[in-house]
């Protein structure tokens, strides 16, 4: 099994910065990809970017150039560091791992003011 604790959201203005960090524990060894979706009411949840075991990376198209996923081993933490942030981006932010099963976090807020 696998746990997941996001943390780092927050209210942030329009152009400001962020970094998100999920921290993973359980059965780590297992988790072949990780990655970020977020889901804003109203909206359907969406790939934000994922990051697999080999260090590929996908972004999606919306969040591209402006988001970067990164991966620390040694903390088992994935982060999400978010740049120009946009009233578009708010939403729940959730951290996702791939094992053969699928886990999320709990979430954490972005909310992205003017």
């Amino acid at each position: 099994q696998v746990q997941l604790v996001e943390s780092g959201g927050g209210l942030v203005q329009a152009g400001g910065s962020l970094r998100l960090s999920c921290a993973a524990s359980g059965s780590i060894f297992s988790i072949n990809a990780m990655g970020w979706y977020r889901q804003a009411p109203g909206k359907q949840r969406e790939l934000v970017a994922r990051i697999t075991k080999g260090g590929s990376t996908i972004y999606g198209d919306s969040v591209k150039g402006r988001f970067t996923i990164s991966r620390d081993d040694a903390k088992n933490t994935v982060y999400l560091q978010m740049n120009s942030l946009q009233l578009e981006d708010t939403a729940v932010y959730y951290c996702n791992a791939f094992s053969g099963s699928t886990y999320w976090g709990r979430g954490t807020q972005v909310t992205v003011s003017s």
